[in-house]
């Protein structure tokens, strides 16, 4: 039987969606409400502590990654549904692939910060 990719999508599509749904709104309400009404330099200052702590950037790094994921798994497959004519692999490594450098790049940026 051959192997396949696909719990690892799973895994990353269900963790994504599930940070959505608990945290998202969380985040649209701090800070598209919340934090434009603050003090500038107290704003600042709060996100700032967040970014420079280790937990805060590994809230940071999940809050990225994983609902790329969810978005590039949505994609990937709304595109095998619609019988778009790309090649399946393809289509495959330019959604997990682009998630990927979003990833890493995002990772890589919150390490140097």
């Amino acid at each position: 039987m051959k192997r396949s990719n696909e719990p690892v999508a799973w895994g990353l599509f269900g963790a994504g969606g599930m940070l959505l749904a608990l945290v998202g709104p969380g985040l649209v309400v701090a800070t598209g409400f919340l934090l434009p009404f603050a003090e500038p330099a107290a704003a600042f200052h709060a996100v700032d502590a967040l970014i420079a702590h280790p937990l805060g950037k590994l809230l940071l790094l999940a809050a990225i990654a994983l609902p790329l994921y969810h978005t590039v798994h949505r994609l990937h497959h709304g595109l095998q549904e619609l019988h778009a004519p790309l090649p399946h692999g393809l289509v495959a490594l330019l959604c997990y692939g682009s998630a990927t450098v979003l990833t890493i790049a995002s990772a890589s940026w919150l390490l140097v910060r």
